[in-house]
């Protein structure tokens, strides 16, 4: 048991808890029982609560474990998550800004909500909200991933349920004061865990490239070790098997992330337009800290850092490297710290999914299926139970299924996300699609996509299926037709099952505008994309 780093790591783990129950009443409004304070934190957040909020909401203690781990593993391919974060920001700006302006105007509080007032479709609505649940909850066991490896480090590692104690008494405590404080624990907590971020990686990032030589050195062990391996697809460079997968991965990503729901809800509470452009500008400076942190999975290979093996599986846990590597290199108070931001690094992303899961199963099923005529009070008790819910089935799936699964559903969960991209994100400028073509891209985008996914193996792992999202082409077939014959080149599945998904929706509204089937009622006008925070809404909040 590393007992300084345990003490540090509680300290402030307390310092946020405590913050977290007195969020309830930051900037606080008239009531947290509506959906639009618990939820959205009133919809009234400036541009700094905003940065930190959405900046903590998508760079998770999953990312600050996961990426540098890619790395320490795969070399030059987990470098990914840098381009995409940094093409992600001018492919978002402009739909989120209309995002923005439409849901101020109906009060709108998830991405199915848009989707139900723009095509006045309950199925498809009803779909996008089931697919935005299901994709979420893989994302949420992923933080648990990212501190387990924190806690694992500090010597809480035990096997079994009672192995998992430390880990769910850190949950019980987010549940409460997410419960109580909704979307404003987060958002105040994300202060704090910023700023141990950028401390711990600028103090690594210069501290032990010194202690091991230097970036040259460093570069030149990790070759070394990758030369060393059999498998082809690793080293500090890309191949030419998988130059096409780090492309589309990257872009495949971008497309994903800011069609999340829980990346959505950070958007909503924001109180204006502007404050939606100026932290499209700023939040790249989180692309640069992402991209120093990453080396440190080369530092990692230099520094001969082994992972914790697993006892559930008796495999190494990649996801421990970094907290190895800062507690086997940085003074025991220092560690502290660090294990501190990568664990509070895990509970704000986490509080935010948790709400937006609840945010879509309230508005979206509950009131739309079992209670239509719900109050805005029996909305918000809604959905502060469904939060709870959420975090503890995210508890159970850590506990009781091999962790290294979690993180292949995660990129399954990419690939679902992906799939509602044309009726929330294209819908937003269009409104050509058929809906009943949507449902029909919908369900050809998931079907491949899922079937794709369920023939990846890895026998390294004892994997047969679902075991990643990087398909060789050769591997690819249309009703039997291989069109790549034997490739390896490997591409992004995501990206296949985006395609098919708008081939079908094209062709099914060409057929559907044929036969001239309804296509809905359209609740938005043009001029709902441009309203800014001085505008009033013009329909109440739970209207539509």
């Amino acid at each position: 048991m590393q007992w300084t780093e345990l003490i540090v790591f509680s300290a402030l783990f307390l310092l946020v808890t405590v913050m977290g129950f007195v969020a309830a009443r930051w900037q606080k409004g008239e009531t947290l029982d509506h959906l639009d304070e618990w939820g959205l934190g009133g919809r009234k957040f400036g541009s700094w609560i905003t940065w930190f909020l959405v900046g903590g909401d998508l760079y998770t203690a999953y990312t600050f474990v996961a990426v540098p781990a890619l790395m320490f593993g795969a070399g030059a391919t987990g470098f990914f998550a840098l381009p995409y974060t940094v093409i992600l920001y001018p492919i978002v700006f402009l739909p989120l800004v209309r995002m923005w302006s439409v849901s101020r105007v109906h009060g709108y509080v998830t991405p199915a909500d848009f989707v139900k007032g723009r095509y006045g479709s309950h199925w498809l609505a009803l779909l996008i909200a089931v697919t935005g649940i299901v994709a979420t909850m893989p994302y949420i066991a992923l933080q648990l991933v990212g501190l387990e490896a924190v806690l694992r480090s500090m010597g809480l590692n035990g096997s079994g349920i009672l192995g998992h104690l430390p880990l769910f008494i850190a949950f019980v405590i987010l549940a409460l004061y997410t419960y109580q404080s909704g979307l404003r624990a987060p958002a105040l907590i994300a202060f704090v865990k910023d700023i141990l971020i950028y401390i711990v990686i600028l103090v690594a990032i210069v501290y032990l490239p010194a202690k091991f030589g230097g970036w040259g050195e460093i570069f030149n062990d990790a070759q070394a070790k990758f030369d060393a391996t059999p498998t082809p697809n690793d080293g500090i460079l890309l191949n030419s098997n998988n130059q096409l997968q780090y492309a589309t991965l990257a872009l495949g990503s971008a497309l994903a992330l800011f069609i999340y729901p829980h990346s959505l809800t950070g958007i909503l509470a924001s109180r204006g337009r502007n404050v939606i452009k100026r932290n499209m500008v700023a939040l790249p400076a989180y692309s640069l800290v992402l991209g120093l942190l990453a080396l440190l999975g080369y530092v990692a290979i230099s520094a001969g850092t082994k992972p914790i093996v697993n006892q559930a599986t008796g495999r190494p846990d990649t996801n421990t490297i970094v907290p190895e590597l800062f507690g086997q290199n940085f003074p025991s108070w220092f560690a502290g710290i660090a294990f501190a931001a990568i664990g509070i690094g895990a509970l704000v992303p986490a509080a935010i999914m948790s709400i937006a899961a609840a945010n879509l199963w309230t508005r979206n099923v509950y009131k739309e299926y079992l209670k239509k005529n719900a109050t805005p009070a029996e909305e918000a008790k809604q959905a502060k139970l469904a939060s709870l819910v959420v975090k503890f089935g995210a508890v159970a799936f850590i506990v009781f299924v091999d962790p290294q699964f979690s993180i292949d559903l995660q990129l399954i969960g990419g690939v679902m996300i992906l799939q509602t991209l044309p009726a929330v994100a294209i819908a937003l400028y269009t409104r050509w699609f058929h809906v009943y073509g949507l449902i029909a891209g919908w369900i050809a985008g998931m079907g491949y996509g899922m079937w794709l996914l369920y023939n990846i193996g890895n026998p390294a792992i004892g994997k047969a299926h679902f075991a990643g999202s990087a398909l060789p082409l050769g591997k690819l077939s249309i009703f039997g037709w291989h069109p790549f014959g034997g490739s390896t080149v490997q591409i992004y599945v995501g990206i296949i099952a985006l395609t098919v998904n708008l081939l079908v929706a094209v062709i099914a509204t060409l057929i559907a505008r044929k036969l001239k089937a309804f296509n809905g009622t359209d609740q938005t006008d043009p001029s709902d994309y441009h309203v800014d925070e001085d505008s009033p809404r013009v329909k109440p909040v739970a209207a539509h």
